[in-house]
């Protein structure tokens, strides 16, 4: 079983103007991500569009990033939609063609009791053959993934591994973090927002899920690379050039064309396609993305 750790961006999913897969841009992307220093990635997750495809297109990503990925790093597959069933299809799918791992989301569509919750996650862990990663995201799903919740999905399922804790502060990480790991060493816990990263580092955790990887993997892949080599000062400094990145989510929903407009800008891709019902980025907002690679050093 992979020890996941470090830097796991959730990978952009690359289409043409037309709104298909585009297998040269992706396999490019993901070439982009392994040489910056990535520890994982993530496909299929909130920043790879995969709420907007539909179950062909999610499969077929999933089987193209799985094969030109080729091990060389390890692969998570996001798999959750509100039906159970569906779920574990999409887990057994990923589990077929070599993911070393997959994540799930809650689901949010009709909000579920806590123990509702937790059989969702127990059920799944149970009938994939993967490890699992838990994802809390309630900005999306309005529902808040208790810390104790997951100790009790911890501890009463050996193969779910870890959390994304995507949550605005730093508190909910430290709880999550200090209530499971001393009685689970082995449980795994990330960051989901970019800013997040050397806090929990500094708390115990793990690493990060950053989308800012796409556009720039060096600002999170040298912090933590230097806080594992004792060069706090050096993490510090690149933590300090990372802040300026995280606003730019912010200033479209979803933040899709936003990340793909920094990637052209930063000479990543030049597939800026996002999916409907998503919409491309006003043009005005180009602007902002460039002030904010300049500020944090990656143009």
């Amino acid at each position: 079983m992979p020890q996941f750790h470090g830097v796991i961006p959730p990978v952009a999913t690359l289409f043409t103007p037309d709104g298909r897969f585009d297998p040269a841009a992706q396999g490019k992307l993901i070439d982009h991500l392994v040489d910056g220093g990535v520890h994982g990635l993530f496909f299929l997750g909130s920043a790879g569009e995969a709420a907007h495809m539909s179950a062909e297109m999610r499969l077929e990503v999933a089987e193209f990033c799985l094969k030109y990925l080729a091990g060389r790093r390890p692969a998570l597959i996001g798999i959750s939609v509100p039906s159970t069933a569906e779920t574990i299809r999409f887990g057994h799918h990923a589990a077929d063609h070599g993911a070393d791992g997959v994540v799930a989301i809650n689901p949010s569509y009709a909000a579920l009791s806590e123990d509702g919750i937790y059989r969702y996650f127990r059920d799944v862990a149970a009938a994939v053959r993967l490890p699992l990663m838990v994802y809390n995201f309630p900005g999306v799903t309005k529902q808040d993934l208790r810390p104790e919740l997951v100790l009790r999905l911890a501890m009463d399922c050996p193969s779910i591994v870890g959390l994304k804790d995507t949550v605005d502060t730093l508190s909910h990480i430290r709880r999550a973090i200090h209530l499971i790991k001393p009685q689970r060493p082995d449980f795994r816990v990330f960051a989901g927002y970019d800013e997040y990263l050397f806090g929990t580092l500094i708390m115990g955790g793990d690493g990060c899920v950053p989308a800012s990887a796409n556009f720039a993997p060096q600002l999170t892949c040298r912090l933590y690379e230097a806080y594992r080599a004792g060069d706090y000062g050096a993490s510090v400094a690149w933590q300090q050039k990372l802040v300026h990145v995280p606003h730019l989510y912010a200033i479209e929903s979803p933040f899709y064309a936003v990340v793909k407009e920094a990637m052209r800008q930063a000479g990543v891709c030049d597939a800026t396609t996002v999916l409907a019902p998503a919409t491309p980025l006003q043009p005005e907002h180009a602007e902002v993305v460039r002030r904010a690679l300049l500020a944090s050093g990656v143009l």
